[in-house]
């Protein structure tokens, strides 16, 4: 299926001079988002995955999809002052500014595979900060998910020597 069609773009949002990547057409659309969903966990093939961190806040959409298919726990990373428990956190730099990241600190058990999951790649930072968490609790990353990448902001750069797919490049 051909995803395009459904990412539509809002030009200066959330400031001045960025084109946001809206994927709300594809989320209301059932056919769509069920085939999305599907595309996305094809990319996981046969691995072995024990969690799947979604990403504060839109990959919270797909990631607990994937979990539970993937008969894995979920969970969440959010941003700085979100989560009620003991956190680990990690800054990061975005196409837009700064911000940080939390996971709480018994999430993710030395040795579990991890699957993170986001809407966007676009400059990197965020992923890699969550590459960051995972590995900070023990946790290996085995792959990284993304409904789409923004290839012009050379974002991959930053996730050299982890598993990227992607299903849709701008």
């Amino acid at each position: 299926m051909d995803f395009g069609p459904y990412i539509r773009d809002i030009e200066n949002f959330p400031k001045p001079g960025v084109v946001f990547k809206d994927i709300t057409p594809l989320l209301k659309d059932p056919e769509a988002f069920q085939k999305a969903g599907d595309a996305l966990l094809a990319f996981t093939g046969n691995m072995k995955i024990d969690k799947v961190v979604g990403v504060d806040s839109r990959g919270f959409i797909f990631a607990p999809m994937l979990a539970e298919k993937l008969g894995a726990g979920f969970v969440t990373v959010r941003k700085s002052g979100k989560l009620p428990y003991t956190t680990v956190s990690e800054s990061y730099d975005l196409e837009y500014g700064t911000g940080t990241l939390e996971i709480h600190a018994d999430a993710i058990e030395k040795g579990e595979k991890v699957l993170i999951h986001d809407d966007v790649l676009a400059t990197g930072g965020t992923a890699q900060a969550v590459c960051k968490l995972v590995e900070k609790l023990g946790g290996e990353v085995v792959q990284c998910n993304f409904l789409i990448e923004l290839t012009f902001l050379n974002g991959a750069e930053k996730l050299k020597g982890y598993h990227k797919k992607v299903l849709l490049q701008y």
